[in-house]
């Protein structure tokens, strides 16, 4: 019989996926959860949302397909938000209640900063999901924000749509910003001999901009955007623990 033992699963994070259906398509739902199972196992999955209302029937199919339980939170007064207040009350009571580790907020509303930052107080991890549009104070309140441009379900892949693609993903040569903060983080991370390990330079860069994604610039892993940056050599050593290799930057002089 093969599977994920016990003890491979006490060692993996225990998660709230908490959605805002209001500000979130369905369309992300697939490369979401894919995104989540990289952090530990999503042992709450909850959807905040209107179910009466008409904008949200999308949604049903990937409900019923993802096992996501929807919680109803009736719109009371126009223009107010009560599905936010939904949520964050059932983050509070899952803070106190569960033993997780972490939460997962899919929104690209700001009026989650609040609890982002509440729940790191508490130890807790927390991931943010939306759209390139969220307000910055709350991609900030994160420890790690992504944006959902990049996991959403479309028909983007296609050949004949690259080039349209293409056009969409920011030009990383001519962002001085990103060259900012890789030349900060490498500097932060180099030894005595001028080189840094790119492990350490991922994390300086984590722990400064939490929505720092090499997705958003076309590049699968940092390491692709490093080499494709021509701003950097790059050398890769054995490691001395296993078979696999380390990666090495320093600034082109």
């Amino acid at each position: 019989m093969t599977g994920i033992s016990k003890n491979e699963q006490s060692n993996q994070l225990k998660l709230a996926l908490l959605i805002d259906a209001d500000n979130t398509q369905p369309s992300i739902i697939e490369g979401l959860l894919a995104e989540v199972a990289k952090y530990g196992i999503a042992s709450v999955k909850r959807i905040y949302g209107d179910w009466t209302a008409p904008n949200l029937k999308q949604w049903k199919e990937s409900l019923l397909l993802y096992a996501i339980q929807p919680i109803q939170q009736f719109s009371y007064t126009s223009g107010k938000n009560a599905t936010d207040s939904a949520l964050i009350i059932d983050a509070m009571d899952l803070l106190y209640t569960e033993k997780l580790d972490g939460f997962c907020i899919v929104s690209s509303d700001s009026d989650f900063t609040r609890l982002a930052a509440r729940l790191r107080e508490a130890g807790k991890l927390v991931l943010g999901f939306g759209e390139r549009k969220t307000p910055k104070p709350f991609v900030a309140a994160c420890d790690k924000f992504i944006f959902t441009e990049i996991l959403r379900k479309t028909e983007d892949e296609a050949p004949q749509n690259r080039s349209e693609q293409s056009k969409k993903t920011p030009d990383y040569r001519l962002d001085k910003k990103l060259q900012q903060l890789l030349i900060a983080a490498f500097e932060d991370s180099a030894d005595d001999s001028g080189w840094a390990y790119l492990g350490s330079v991922g994390q300086y860069i984590a722990n400064r901009q939490p929505e720092f994604d090499p997705r958003n610039f076309g590049f699968r892993k940092l390491a692709d955007l490093i080499k494709a940056s021509a701003w950097f050599d790059v050398e890769e050593r054995s490691s001395p623990v296993d078979q696999g290799k380390l990666i090495y930057i320093r600034i082109k002089k």
